[in-house]
């Protein structure tokens, strides 16, 4: 059984915009979910990581009632999922789905408006998700970072408690990226919670107060980035490749681990003074910078032996 690791920052949750208890979810003989444990305090920004079929994408579906759970409990600001849903206080941001084609954004937006009872004021949804100056301009003619501010808007539209979003910045370039984070982050700001998922992982560690990493559909690791790079130990000794062969490397004293990134070696080592100390009597280092563990290298040392599945 996968043991989960929760670093001693965290704080003690109370009043739980997100709670799961032993939630679990199979397809046939497949465990997509395996009495999943998951609890967020409002006002949190919570990152959601894991390898591909760690059960991600299946737990946000069943948080928002589009997936029905085997086993457990799901509870999103002390309701049921789906009245959460109806009633407007969670919002989402999936994957899938496209926008109606040949109208205004404002149209739109409008039009999800609509179906809540008591809406988010349009120009404060246009004002949040800078989409302001755009209002007037046809669906189909914004680029790929505006049509997701839009998604981002429709999520908006209930002035909901609560945002969930899969994969909000996939297939972006870097700076429509930073836009919607932008845009998140005034939401966030607030006093809302935010619950993403995503494969950058630099994004996790930027924006989110706790990253949350799930393998095996279990949580395996809860804490801040700098918890979860500081569980993992070791450092990261990295010097100009010149002559350098990288395949000899991996038998210098302390090494764990060796990539090549452009014209830099990186050694990840449990030691590093002796790491470097053997490496200066073989040959010439040039540019040497040792670095603690980044959060790349204590994801793949949490997920590491962890076995995927089919689905996300």
């Amino acid at each position: 059984m996968t043991q989960t690791t929760v670093y001693a920052g965290a704080p003690l949750r109370q009043g739980s915009a997100v709670s799961l208890a032993q939630v679990t979810k199979s397809y046939g003989n497949v465990h997509a979910v395996a009495g999943l444990d998951l609890a967020i305090d409002r006002g949190e920004t919570v990152a959601l990581l894991g390898p591909n079929g760690a059960g991600k994408s299946t737990t946000i579906n069943m948080l928002l009632g589009l997936l029905s759970h085997d086993g457990g409990q799901i509870k999103l600001l002390g309701k049921d999922p789906q009245d959460a849903v109806l009633a407007g206080q969670v919002g989402a941001m999936l994957q899938e789905g496209g926008l109606i084609p040949r109208v205004t954004v404002k149209e739109l937006i409008e039009f999800m408006r609509g179906t809540y009872a008591s809406p988010m004021p349009l120009s404060e949804v246009l004002e949040i998700a800078q989409l302001t100056s755009l209002a007037d301009r046809k669906v189909d003619k914004l680029s790929g970072g505006q049509a997701q501010r839009v998604r981002f808007a429709l999520a908006l539209a209930g002035s909901p408690e609560l945002i969930v979003l899969d994969e909000p910045t996939a297939a972006l370039d870097i700076q429509s990226r930073r836009d919607l984070w932008q845009t998140m982050a005034a939401y966030a700001e607030r006093g809302n919670t935010l619950l993403f998922s995503t494969h950058y992982l630099e994004e996790a560690d930027e924006y989110a107060e706790r990253i949350v990493v799930i393998a095996q559909g279990r949580v395996i690791a809860d804490g801040s980035g700098a918890e979860l790079k500081k569980s993992v130990g070791g450092k990261t000794v990295s010097f100009d490749r010149g002559n350098w062969d990288p395949n000899g490397l991996a038998r210098t004293p302390g090494v764990t681990g060796v990539e090549v990134r452009g014209a830099r070696i990186h050694l990840s080592t449990d030691d590093a003074d002796l790491t470097v100390t053997a490496l200066a009597q073989s040959g010439a280092l040039r540019n040497v910078e040792v670095t603690g563990g980044g959060l790349e290298e204590a994801f793949i040392s949490l997920t590491s032996g962890t076995n995927t599945r089919s689905g996300s």
